[in-house]
């Protein structure tokens, strides 16, 4: 079986023991078109109706777990109902308390941004200013800080973390092609450093986005900073590095030959049909190669039906990720925590369409 792992090994060497801030409870890596968690494949011996789940990785979009917003102007909408104020490590705080319960029900792994996503679920103007990186590329220790905190509690509960880099909306604040390639090194070396094993890249947010605006993050150059992320590696170890495309899209050949997995996205996506198309349209590029695919965005649930995009990725046999983006504060809802993306956040599973979702999950999967 071919095999390829977080710590860029070959088959059967010793891996060396994480140094720094993690213990390396979990360990993720790839074998063939599985995933593997601590040397075993995950869900080991599960099938669900058919369809065989040993080796996916059910995840949801948890993107916005180290949000901050540093813009006087726009700060404001962030508060809290109950306080009045917005408070970044409160947020990072309270998804780490949500974090064993969506475990219990299943759930492996989830996404989590540098540069998150729109806090209002979708916009069309984004002032905030969230990023882990400086205009120069280099990092604000107060987001690193943060998400050391939630990789260290994902990886005392066997969770696998699915590392974004890079958001549309905020790339226009890193100066130039040496700042991106700076904030592709310093990330990449921060995770190596800290010893994290349970840790995938999707580099760059839907690199055929048309509203970047660096050159080197969009599709027809981004195989050039996925290369340049994997070329990095300590003691012998590397991350396991992807990129993600728009809704509907089919990655394009050049960026599939670089990849370590592949993502795709089913917002847009109205009949679950098209998820199955996408998938084996995805395996009969010339470029793919045995490899997993995974979906790590889609805002469609219909979790009711026996039909629907989540059930036909699995039946594929691809990996599916739950995006629940939430009204947005745009649109007067106000409310806290009605989706996992509009700020403020509830972390827990306190809405219908959570619920559904996670009942779900824990019934496919058998946890």
């Amino acid at each position: 079986m071919q095999r390829r792992t977080f710590l860029g090994l070959a088959a059967g060497a010793v891996l060396s023991r994480p140094t720094r801030a993690s213990s390396g409870r979990t360990s993720v890596s790839i074998h063939g078109d599985q995933f593997w968690i601590n040397g075993r494949p995950t869900y080991e011996g599960r099938s669900f109706e058919g369809a065989k789940i040993e080796g996916l990785l059910m995840n949801s979009r948890m993107i916005n777990g180290i949000f901050d917003d540093v813009n006087s102007e726009s700060v404001h909408l962030w508060r809290y109902p109950d306080t009045g104020k917005w408070d970044a490590d409160r947020n990072t705080s309270e998804f780490i308390a949500a974090m064993s319960e969506w475990r219990r029900h299943g759930l492996l792994g989830f996404t989590l941004g540098l540069q998150g996503g729109s806090p209002q679920g979708y916009s069309r103007e984004q002032p905030w200013r969230n990023s882990a990186f400086a205009p120069d590329g280099s990092l604000r220790p107060e987001y690193m800080q943060r998400l050391q905190r939630i990789l260290e509690r994902a990886d005392e509960l066997g969770m696998v973390c699915i590392l974004n880099p890079f958001y549309f909306g905020q790339d226009e604040h890193l100066e130039n092609d040496d700042a991106v390639r700076r904030a592709v090194r310093v990330s990449i070396e921060w995770v190596l450093e800290k010893g994290y094993t349970n840790v995938l890249v999707d580099l760059v947010n839907e690199c055929d986005n048309r509203s970047y605006q660096q050159p080197l993050l969009k599709h027809d150059r981004v195989h050039e900073l996925i290369r340049l992320a994997q070329s990095i590696s300590k003691d012998g170890r590397r991350l396991l590095v992807s990129t993600s495309f728009n809704g509907r899209s089919i990655p394009s050949g050049n960026v599939v030959e670089a990849l370590d997995f592949v993502l795709l996205h089913g917002n847009g996506v109205t009949d679950p049909a098209y998820i199955t198309t996408m998938v084996e349209k995805t395996r009969q590029l010339k470029e793919y190669r045995t490899m997993p695919v995974i979906f790590n965005e889609d805002d469609h649930f219909d979790f009711d039906k026996p039909v629907n995009n989540m059930m036909n990725a699995v039946r594929a046999y691809a990996s599916w990720g739950f995006f629940d983006p939430g009204a947005g504060r745009q649109l007067g809802k106000g409310d806290y925590g009605d989706g996992y993306q509009s700020i403020p956040v509830n972390w827990g599973i306190n809405t219908e369409t959570k619920r559904a979702f996670f009942e779900t999950v824990k019934r496919v999967t058998g946890s």
